[in-house]
């Protein structure tokens, strides 16, 4: 008799837990049914690339999915959409849905994702947002975007509120569709990177003709006779706009799960070990989840589709007998803004100076200027690079690169370094590539990691 494995999320994570589960009882021997729970009717696609897609890089939502529903059910899949999962009985062994129906599970994997964050300043009374007022999260969301951005026309003005990557990739858009611009955080843009380097990124926003407000809590909106937004207030300050991004991030979707017994963590995210397992028949992969960090040997929220994708497939390789692991992250990333007559590439990984000392290391760092490729080639363009280092040890511990086309990608490098626990000295002979159109003589990654060797 097949055991029922009852997928919760038909995004990233669930959708490569559920093929991967399959195709490894094939091999095990195995037998599962499953079933994938979807509360909306969108199922394995990029929100990545959502952004791109507001900017007219994209051509249609079309190009984004992955995988699509016809597709899961022909590889043996019971897909099924417009079912909200209200609560979990992991006594009786049942997932209960809105409407009254319960569905019976052996196996339960919880791959819900993320909210975006909506704060109370952005609601209206009725506790809805104000026309011209969303997140970027979903198709959907993106949608509509594409089709506000259409209706408002050249020269409306969006106030972006956040500064992180949607924020960065978000007020692109917005320039590119010929919209004037405001991005406000409430500390620094790209807050993640150091602040030599988070400051680059801000003068670069400026250059292209976006007004940047930093260090500003948004106290409230301005709301027309209509219903619409027309401004945003925050502390010693206010702008008019006619479109309002909300771009602050996204908190685990578990709250289904409460009263629940299961290992939570930061945010209420769960806390799946190595292979995805939370519980006795219960499992957890993607933006719900906390993840393992290297560097600090600790737990935290990260959410990124890399992982989710990763964690899912470890996730059902594991469930169905196999033994794949999701080993942790560096907490690499990078984005672009590319607007206004600007390009600047942003990347890092590893840990900031604030988390290495607090994960007890004595670090060093050193930022280091310089070009993406040979002077006299036309693709030479400025790049700095922030590389950190452990002083006794000279593990390698962080590296972030702030620069114009391709500067970014060079992040692949220092994360490789880290993943395999190497030193900055390492990183600094490595045997890397060149040629007058991709590098300097000397690769300026390697000279980067060479001054900070110095500094030792």
């Amino acid at each position: 008799m097949s055991e029922h494995v009852v997928v919760v999320g038909a995004d990233a994570a669930g959708m490569s837990a559920a093929h991967q589960m399959l195709r490894t009882a094939g091999r095990t021997g195995r037998e599962l049914a499953v079933t994938v729970l979807e509360q909306g009717i969108h199922t394995s696609y990029s929100a990545c690339g959502i952004p791109y897609w507001m900017a007219g890089d994209v051509d249609s939502a079309d190009e984004l999915v992955a995988r699509t529903a016809e597709q899961h059910r022909d590889a043996g899949i019971d897909l099924r959409f417009g079912a909200r999962v209200a609560g979990v009985d992991l006594t009786a062994r049942e997932v209960a849905l809105e409407g009254g129906e319960r569905v019976g599970f052996d196996q339960l994997v919880v791959a819900t994702g993320a909210h975006p964050i909506v704060p109370g300043w952005a609601l209206g009374a009725d506790g809805e947002l104000p026309a011209g007022v969303r997140p970027v999260k979903t198709l959907d969301d993106g949608q509509w975007w594409i089709d506000r951005f259409a209706e408002a026309g050249p020269g409306a003005h969006v106030v972006v509120v956040g500064g992180g990557y949607i924020g960065l990739e978000v007020a692109e858009a917005a320039l590119r569709r010929g919209h004037g611009v405001t991005l406000v955080t409430r500390s620094r843009v790209m807050s993640s990177l150091e602040p030599e380097l988070s400051e680059r990124v801000a003068l670069a926003l400026c250059d292209a003709g976006v007004e940047v407000v930093l260090d500003a809590d948004v106290t409230g909106l301005v709301v027309g006779p209509d219903g619409a937004v027309t401004g945003v207030r925050w502390d010693g300050g206010a702008r008019d706009c006619d479109l309002l991004v909300l771009a602050l991030g996204v908190v685990p979707a578990t709250e289904f799960l409460d009263g629940c017994e299961l290992s939570r963590g930061e945010k209420g995210a769960l806390r799946p070990d190595p292979h995805g397992r939370v519980a006795e028949g219960v499992w957890a992969a993607g933006d719900c989840c906390a993840v393992y960090r290297r560097l600090a040997a600790d737990s935290v929220f990260r959410p990124l589709g890399t992982h989710a994708n990763k964690m899912g497939r470890a996730l059902g390789d594991s469930l169905a007998g196999g033994s794949l692991a999701f080993e942790g992250v560096l907490e690499t990333a990078i984005t672009r803004f590319a607007a206004g007559g600007q390009h600047v590439e942003v990347a890092r990984t590893g840990l900031s100076r604030e988390d290495a000392v607090a994960a007890g290391y004595d670090p060093v760092a050193v930022v280091t200027e310089g070009s993406t490729a040979s002077g006299y080639m036309d693709e030479a363009d400025p790049v700095a690079i922030w590389v950190m280092a452990d002083r006794s040890s000279r593990r390698l511990l962080g590296v972030q690169v702030v620069g114009g086309r391709g500067a970014g990608k060079r992040i692949d490098t220092a994360a490789a370094v880290l993943w395999m626990e190497g030193t900055v000295d390492d990183l600094a002979w490595m045997d890397l590539s060149y040629s007058p159109p991709f590098s300097t003589t000397w690769e300026v990654l390697g000279v980067a990691a060479r001054r900070t060797a110095e500094r030792m």
